[in-house]
């Protein structure tokens, strides 16, 4: 079909119609999931590719798994090639021999096949409960390679021509500690393949396969074009920034994200040459998931809703040398990786902000922040995975978010009653922190805070941040408060634990574990922060009297409640004049 045959009507409703299907398929693996960390905290992605295993369409889940599926799906081409039959499903994990991500991240794909003729791919990935390893959850800070970390698996054939391969859920079921979580979970990522097929067949009965397919060329050309002028908007020219991960450890050593972004007309590279080297701990980042962080922030840019498939990544080049934190080699250990990949987010928004700073976003709280437990209670082994999120870095003209997913994720926290239903653990604080949000013209969000207290004795590892590097503020904005994972001891002392501890750590009956987001960073000159919002964050608590004169300059009045407006002005005054 020529291009000047496409009908824009009828791009549009194809475009859609993928879009549905992705996201149906979603919705499919959330309502089918056995496991908390899918069901509730929603860790997973769907997608349709087309026959030459390009995105098409992906589910409204993590853009920071984005880039993952491209990647797998290279793997299965070149591994398989014409060799696949209806009725094939494929299962990897392996980040370096299958393009994945982590180990707990299986990625399930089936070939679609209409008529004969292969017709598109449907794939999914979800983190799953536990893939053995040295600690419950199998994401243990302290490995310092991937063998350490659990059950590592090639692309490998899950069904033959529609039969089970019975050999592969063996040994699934032998290497896990959930095994009625994992293989549920794998069963949800099948159906939702299977709702993919059905999709995917609807649109090819009703267009026919030649046709569906130029039109699928002419999405991925229309969402390149627009992703060209978004980049045709900006100034040409190199935009490098810095941010670190505070390191592992007892003592850590800060390990720096560097990101260099070159604006060339209507293309963008991002270099990440001065990243930190990999390291003897599991953070090690494989480049998947730096790729993803690095176009979600590039399209964060967009105004205009660009097409969710592959053609929008053709004008952006992601680049990182081999052995770095950001492209470890084999056999580096990678089951914290999350943490580096939305530092990277980070680091690219901080260069993107000399550019567009009316676009850019302050630091948010640093990715979610991960406790992983287990044990043993009445008999029966318990794995907790715990994903807290989350807070945003202010913008121009709006303050940071609480309560959300940190910006290159789309995860939620798991409800209280659903954590104490199925675990030995009593959530005894839930809630926000006032006065850490950056102060700014507008403010960062605030940090959150969780308290959990152990009923059984329980084992538990942690990977946090952002404590001795907070959310960085911009155009004047300050920084947000700094993170903080505290043990209480049921018989009253106190143990400030590292943000990225190599070791685990045994909680008994009683101990409570006490864990501090960090705060969103603010935008522009806190002194310029209307009054009325200061008031209006004292009401709602999220800021103290104490506070507002502190970071603000804002006095209030003898009754707690109203602005003393001439102790502001003078409070104001004088804090501008100790700044020069």
């Amino acid at each position: 079909m020529s291009a000047q045959a496409i009908d824009p009507i009828t791009l549009e409703v194809i475009r859609n119609a993928l879009a549905s299907t992705a996201d149906e398929m979603a919705l499919i693996v959330m309502r089918s999931a056995y496991s908390p960390v899918v069901r509730d905290i929603m860790d997973y992605s769907t997608a349709l590719c087309d026959a030459k295993g390009r995105v098409i369409a992906q589910g409204l889940t993590l853009p920071i798994q984005l880039c993952s599926f491209p990647r797998i799906m290279g793997f299965v081409r070149e591994r398989y090639g014409d060799r696949l039959k209806q009725g094939d499903v494929l299962i990897a994990n392996d980040p370096y021999g299958s393009g994945g991500q982590h180990l707990p991240d299986i990625y399930i794909l089936k070939p679609i096949f209409v008529d004969g003729r292969l017709s598109g791919f449907a794939a999914t990935v979800a983190h799953h409960t536990d893939l053995g390893g040295i600690v419950p959850g199998s994401v243990a800070i302290y490995a310092t390679e991937i063998q350490q970390e659990g059950l590592r698996l090639p692309l490998l054939k899950l069904y033959e021509a529609g039969q089970p391969v019975e050999a592969v859920f063996r040994i699934l079921e032998a290497n896990t500690r959930s095994p009625i979580e994992v293989l549920g979970d794998i069963r949800a990522q099948i159906a939702a393949c299977n709702v993919a097929e059905e999709g995917l067949r609807t649109l090819i009965g009703r267009y026919g396969a030649q046709e569906l397919d130029s039109y699928i060329d002419a999405l991925h050309d229309h969402a390149e074009a627009m992703m060209r002028d978004v980049i045709r908007a900006l100034p040409n020219g190199v935009y490098r920034a810095t941010d670190y991960i505070d390191g592992v450890g007892e003592n850590p050593q800060p390990l720096p994200i560097v990101a260099t972004v070159t604006v060339a007309d209507d293309t963008i590279d991002i270099d990440f040459t001065g990243t930190a080297d990999q390291v003897a701990a599991s953070i090690n980042c494989p480049i998947s998931l730096p790729e993803s962080a690095a176009f979600c922030a590039i399209r964060c840019l967009s105004q205009q809703d660009i097409p969710n498939c592959e053609g929008y990544l053709r004008p952006i080049a992601v680049r990182a040398p081999e052995g770095c934190l950001v492209n470890p080699r084999y056999p580096a250990a990678c089951g914290a990786r999350g943490v580096v990949g939305y530092r990277v987010f980070d680091a690219i928004m901080q260069a993107l902000a000399q550019i567009v700073p009316e676009r850019a976003m302050g630091g948010s709280e640093g990715g979610p922040y991960l406790l992983a437990a287990g044990g043993t209670h009445e008999g029966r082994p318990f794995v907790l995975n715990e994903m807290v999120v989350g807070t945003w870095g202010a913008r121009a003209g709006k303050d940071g978010i609480e309560g959300i997913s940190n910006p290159a994720a789309n995860l939620s926290n798991q409800p209280v009653e659903m954590i104490e239903a199925d675990m030995p653990v009593e959530v005894l604080r839930y809630g926000l922190v006032p006065d850490t949000g950056g102060p700014g013209e507008f403010r960062g969000g605030l940090s959150f805070i969780r308290e959990f207290r152990f009923l059984a004795p329980t084992r538990f590892v942690l990977r946090g941040d952002r404590r001795d590097h907070p959310p960085f503020g911009f155009e004047g904005g300050s920084p947000g408060a700094p993170s903080a994972h505290i043990l209480l001891r049921a018989d009253g002392t106190e143990q400030s634990l590292p943000t990225m501890p190599m070791e685990s750590f045994n909680a008994r009956a009683g101990d409570v574990f006490r864990l501090i987001g960090a705060g969103g960073g603010g935008y522009g000159d806190a002194l310029q922060r209307d009054p009325i919002r200061i008031e209006d964050d004292l009401r709602e608590g999220k800021v103290t009297a104490a506070g507002a004169a502190r970071d603000y300059g804002v006095v209030f009045a003898a009754d707690g409640v109203s602005i003393d407006r001439d102790a502001t002005a003078r409070r104001r005054a004088a804090l501008a004049e100790a700044r020069t």
